[in-house]
């Protein structure tokens, strides 16, 4: 697998004006972390309408292992990567501090160069923003938390919450609204799901408490539609000119929406529009690195069996697991 990662990731690319760099680094092994940049033409995007990324579709352009990065060194190591493919027409990444200093330095030599900040990144900046000091929001999530504890291994764990991630936790609030919203409608027929009226009681006592945020459930399951809406929008349909005009279409509130819904709505739109201005006429840009997060997920997977969390040549493993793999590419990557 290794032969094949190396020898995707050395073989000559095609100099071309339209390849699209999608850019991150992978979580922190050790000391050491490194910046993966995959690459795909825009004249293949034009042929994928209505349908996101897959692993097949990307080309490994670059790795680099490091154990310090900060803007300079990632600007040096996009530099660098000029020699594969030439001077890309677009980046797309988070805004991670050193990844967007490193990017912003590269667009200074290089303005015809477009850099998309990742949908799901931007979503999940701005669902922190309107929920980090929402205070039904954090009492929701410790009655979540302390219900997750009381429930697990009882007879009962088939009701128990979702486990809260430490990090990139508003990328994953879907899943604990969801958990809120089913819970709600299974509390609302419990006596038709439920015969045994002990097990009602126990279950009454253990998530009684959820019908308090009722209402609460209600907004947030909204703002997650819309949300969810957008980045299905950009992941399938890319970010072309005048695409906003689609979006606000799809993005309809009912007349009785919160304050805050209409303003998280009014977000997504902007974002979308400001992005897709940097699109030219007839280019359809991508707006999502949501395939390189699930390449990092699946290194991660394969690197816990290998390198006990240490990054080391297994790196290479990226590499293989995209583009295709013929046996005529196992058969030259061997030779």
């Amino acid at each position: 697998m290794l032969r094949v990662g190396y020898y995707k990731l050395t073989r000559a690319k095609e100099v071309a004006d339209d390849w699209v760099w999608i850019v991150d680094h992978t979580i922190q092994s050790g000391n050491m972390k490194c910046l993966a940049v995959l690459g795909v033409r825009l004249s293949a995007l034009a042929d994928r309408r209505d349908k996101p990324l897959s692993h097949e579709d990307v080309e490994p352009i670059a790795l680099y292992p490091v154990r310090q990065s900060n803007g300079d060194i990632v600007y040096q190591q996009l530099d660098e990567c000029i020699k594969k493919t030439g001077v890309p027409r677009q980046i797309v990444g988070d805004r991670g501090s050193d990844l967007k200093s490193g990017i912003e330095q590269f667009l200074e030599k290089h303005p015809q160069t477009a850099y998309v900040y990742d949908v799901k990144h931007f979503t999940a900046s701005i669902l922190e923003d309107a929920f980090k000091s929402d205070l039904m929001w954090v009492e929701f999530t410790k009655w979540a938390s302390e219900t997750r504890g009381t429930l697990h291994q009882t007879p009962l764990s088939y009701l128990e919450p979702p486990n809260q991630r430490a990090k990139s936790r508003y990328m994953n609030m879907d899943v604990l609204v969801d958990w809120g919203t089913k819970v709600l409608q299974f509390m609302d027929r419990l006596e038709e799901c439920v015969s045994a009226e002990p097990e009602r009681e126990a279950i009454t006592k253990k998530l009684g408490w959820i019908d308090q945020f009722r209402r609460d459930i209600a907004e947030w399951q909204g703002i997650l539609e819309l949300v969810a809406k957008t980045e299905d929008f950009v992941r399938n349909r890319g970010l072309t000119r005048d695409c906003d005009k689609h979006l606000r279409t799809l993005l309809r509130v009912p007349p009785n929406a919160t304050e805050r819904t209409l303003k998280i709505r009014w977000q997504l739109i902007e974002y979308v529009l400001d992005e897709s201005l940097k699109a030219q006429p007839g280019e359809r840009l991508l707006g999502s690195s949501e395939v390189i997060e699930s390449v990092f997920g699946k290194f991660k997977y394969l690197q816990g069996e290998h390198a006990r969390g240490s990054l080391t040549g297994y790196i290479l493993a990226i590499a293989a697991m995209v583009s295709t793999t013929t046996q005529e590419v196992v058969r030259q990557a061997l030779e």
